[in-house]
């Protein structure tokens, strides 16, 4: 019993004894193998020339743009148009029924037939001495009114037919046909939309850079890749007492349509003004709570091997894929560009920009 109690003794002892070494083998291993260095792309800082932009944000508004109303009240007798229609000036858009005012316009021409025969005949008796001068100013006192009375009639016959005042396209119709309808009851709303407006506000601090003819470039929500471009066409001389802001007005071609009125705008006026700039790619950035840093490249002791060393920096403006440094780098310093979250810093890195992604301070998607 005592030879078996001794023999699991020795037996577990050697099995425990073959793992300790085993473990401690492996953690020695582990302790002394070399990991591979992690592969970055890099970038340098660079100093750039930056024209000075002026943002700001509006609100897009067409160059003409009403409610078509009634000016008469009746019963719509016709309606010409359709909704979202394109229409041009003096299109007809709407009937009114007007057969009375008709009737009585044509009672009109002739009473001013009977009028002009009247004077005629007045005017050859007076030549011959046989009626007098007033007789004759009376004849043609009767005419000149039956003319008035006339053009009152025609201007109550033609409010009665509602035109397009400009070029433009309809909106959604809002009266049907054989409706009532009253004096400056909507129709439909006209927008004229090339070319078209955005009107846009700036501080005060900026009035002295912007002048008539600068260009601008727009973009909205609606169509985001798309930049629109056009001139400044007017600037309010006056600044609102309550914002601090002055208006601004631009003008631009809207060839396809996309701009349409009310619609929110992000406005940038390019003013000639130009300064230096010290950037990196926005990639090469860490954001955190503490701070905004990057990752180093730089040589080792003996030129050997590249070392990635953590730079706390402060940060501008931003443009496309560019970032401005205002302080923390100098020119020409190599900065870890992607691979970053595999950085260690102080830990050796290699530099491989083969695949290395441009750089562009202002990337286009689309134009329109």
């Amino acid at each position: 019993m005592m030879l078996m109690l001794l023999g699991c003794l020795v037996l577990f002892g050697g099995i425990f004894a073959y793992k300790f070494i085993v473990h401690r083998m492996v953690n020695q291993y582990l302790d002394t193998m070399t990991l591979p260095a992690p592969t970055v792309t890099s970038a340098k800082a660079q100093v750039q020339n930056w024209r000075e932009d002026l943002s700001g944000v509006g609100t897009v508004r067409a160059v003409n743009g009403v409610e078509v109303t009634t000016e008469a009240q009746g019963v719509v007798s016709a309606i010409h148009f359709k909704s979202g229609q394109y229409v041009h000036k003096n299109d007809l858009l709407l009937e009114i029924f007007a057969e009375p005012e008709k009737a009585q316009l044509q009672v009109l021409d002739a009473e001013l037939r009977l009028a002009r025969r009247n004077y005629a005949r007045i005017k050859t008796l007076t030549e011959r001495g046989v009626t007098t001068e007033a007789d004759l100013d009376t004849a043609r006192s009767t005419l000149d009114q039956v003319v008035a009375n006339i053009e009152v009639q025609r201007a109550r016959v033609d409010q009665r037919r509602v035109l397009a005042p400009f070029n433009g396209v309809l909106g959604i119709r809002r009266i049907d046909l054989g409706q009532n309808v009253s004096p400056g009851d909507a129709v439909v709303t006209l927008q004229q939309l090339d070319p078209i407006f955005v009107d846009f506000s700036l501080p005060e601090q900026k009035y002295a850079l912007v002048k008539e003819g600068m260009p601008i470039s727009l973009t909205t929500d609606a169509f985001p890749k798309n930049t629109y471009s056009g001139k400044i066409t007017a600037v309010d001389p006056r600044v609102d007492m309550a914002s601090r802001n002055f208006l601004i007005q631009a003008t631009l071609e809207n060839p396809k349509k996309h701009l349409r009125p009310g619609m929110f705008a992000q406005v940038s006026v390019q003013i000639e003004a130009h300064r230096r700039v010290l950037v990196v790619p926005r990639t090469a950035l860490l954001f955190a709570p503490y701070g905004v840093s990057v990752f180093v490249l730089e040589k080792d002791a003996t030129n050997s091997s590249v070392i990635a060393n953590k730079r706390f920096v402060k940060t501008g403006e931003e443009r496309g894929d560019l970032v401005e440094i205002v302080q923390g780098l100098l020119q020409g310093d190599e900065v870890a560009s992607s691979g970053l979250l595999k950085l260690r810093n102080g830990e050796r890195a290699v530099i491989n920009n083969e695949n290395k992604p441009p750089e562009n301070p202002s990337p286009t998607l689309g134009n329109s």
